[in-house]
């Protein structure tokens, strides 16, 4: 099974992905972790104004199958919330890069990203 890997992203080896805008990074999981998730059926969001640590829970995705905490990619402040995961959390299985984002962060160390995976070392663990 071939999993979407958009080359505009970054990548965690834990199946977070990064869109970079400025000093604001919009995280997501990717679509081999929704896959894996099967049908996603609630979506804990962090609160806007949580600061969080690289490698920190940043919140809990809930399927029909496990529970899988989502890890903060950053360290930062979480400046927004995708409120229509609460309504429609399969958004998350139907669009992962697009309207399935979870958090907006306000990046706190620009250097996090550098660790970051690019698509190509990302494709290599999936």
């Amino acid at each position: 099974m071939s999993n979407e890997v958009p080359d505009d992203l970054k990548y965690t080896k834990s199946h977070e992905w990064v869109r970079v805008k400025g000093k604001q990074a919009v995280v997501g999981i990717t679509d081999h972790a929704q896959s894996e998730l099967t049908d996603i059926v609630f979506v804990e969001l962090p609160a806007v104004g949580k600061d969080v640590k690289k490698g920190e829970e940043l919140c809990v995705v809930e399927s029909v199958k496990s529970v899988s905490e989502v890890y903060a990619p950053v360290t930062g402040k979480v400046v927004a919330v995708n409120t229509r995961l609460d309504d429609a959390p399969e958004l998350i299985n139907k669009s992962p890069y697009a309207d399935g984002w979870i958090v907006e962060l306000e990046v706190k160390n620009p250097g996090d990203l550098t660790s970051l995976l690019d698509p190509a070392a990302y494709k290599k663990l999936s």
